[in-house]
């Protein structure tokens, strides 16, 4: 009976992570700062593999990336994923915590949600990318419109 009290004061805390120095600070404080709610929960560290290549321009718009060019620059986002998630878990075993690591690939404000609601995730943590109130709510309103 004690073993299913436990179970059901278990949280699903979710930390995403990308490569930014911010993401894994929020990790580190996470897991330095929630120390009881970590510990008694699952914890799943997530990040997002982006499916749109970038690279700020075109040499010839007739001329699209050959599909082994976007396959190799999918396997590269992948490779870099693991190695962000691998680093994660060395940070949270360094703190006694086990964590489930987990990979998507989509747009990251849309697989944080799908995430959150597929592994019913009740506490999200999130990192900061250092933005002032001025601009992040333009931009809040800008991703609204």
């Amino acid at each position: 009976m004690e073993q299913q009290g436990e179970e059901k004061m278990k949280k699903k805390v979710m930390v995403a992570i990308d490569e930014s120095e911010l993401s894994h600070y929020a990790l580190e404080w996470t897991l330095e700062n929630l120390g009881n709610t970590i510990h008694n929960s699952e914890l799943l560290v997530f990040t997002a593999q982006p499916t749109t290549i970038d690279f700020g321009y075109t040499n010839n718009v007739l001329d699209p990336f050959s599909p082994e060019l976007v396959a190799a620059i999918q396997e590269n986002y992948k490779k870099v994923a693991l190695v962000l998630l691998d680093k994660a878990k060395d940070i949270c075993a360094n703190h006694g915590v086990v964590a489930e690591t987990v990979t998507e690939v989509g747009d990251p404000k849309k697989a944080i949600c799908e995430a959150v609601e597929k592994f019913n995730i009740e506490f999200l943590v999130l990192g900061s990318h250092g933005r002032g109130t001025v601009q992040r709510y333009f931009l809040s309103f800008g991703d609204i419109l």
